[in-house]
């Protein structure tokens, strides 16, 4: 990993961004959006084995997007940490309005054009009652920028969602809205990012080797 050197290194703030852990709705590839699903027996160990694996940092603050989900990822690290969760409503997922509660199969059937839009990242269509992909990416960006200049020179957790993590991926990394994605968006994943107060450089994206033993477990209960 990267280290900045000199007088400004003390304005520099690390982020550590974590995708909530596995939800049933994960598995059955159904848009959550800001529905409040709550994390699945996967997930709660998920969150368990990420506690684990950061209790060694020196974490100033943890923030979490205050539904259910991110906030029960949240839990466990912060009481590892002694810190308490702290809710920000602006890390939650992009908003998908009425398309909420579909699987993808359902939206592309009933919803074909609302499919097409969506899978084509139009950047300012939105799904009825929804949030445009621009306005979700606005508004990612400058809740991350927000907190970071908040905790200047420190370390903080952002306990979110896999739409909010593309949105700070593309923004660090200089992509386009539009471009397709080829990053990986996993649950309970640790993604590094540090921030100056106006830019996010990346540091390190989509580690899940804290999980590695779950995922072996999963594969030993599978064998007759």
């Amino acid at each position: 990993m990267s280290q900045s050197t000199g007088p400004q290194s003390l304005a520099y703030t690390h982020l550590i961004v974590i995708r909530h852990g596995e939800t049933a709705w994960n598995r059955e590839r159904r848009l959550q959006g800001q529905l409040d699903i709550p994390l699945n027996d996967t997930g709660r160990a998920q969150a368990r084995a990420l506690a684990e694996a950061l209790a060694g940092e020196p974490i100033d603050a943890v923030y979490s997007s205050d539904l259910g989900r991110a906030m029960q990822t949240a839990a466990p690290l912060a009481e590892t940490l002694g810190l308490q969760v702290r809710p920000e409503r602006r890390l939650r997922e992009r908003c998908y309005g009425d398309l909420e509660g579909m699987t993808y199969a359902e939206v592309a059937e009933k919803r074909p054009e609302d499919f097409a839009r969506w899978q084509a990242r139009v950047p300012d269509y939105a799904p009825p009652e929804g949030e445009s992909l621009r306005e979700f990416h606005d508004r990612a960006v400058e809740v991350a920028l927000y907190l970071s200049r908040r905790h200047p020179g420190e370390r903080i957790a952002l306990v979110a969602h896999g739409g909010v993590l593309d949105c700070l991926y593309r923004e660090a990394a200089g992509m386009t809205l539009e471009a397709p994605r080829e990053h990986e968006l996993l649950n309970a994943s640790v993604n590094r990012l540090r921030c100056d107060t106006a830019h996010l450089t990346l540091l390190q994206w989509a580690d899940v080797s804290h999980l590695e033993a779950l995922a072996l477990d999963e594969v030993d209960r599978r064998v007759p």
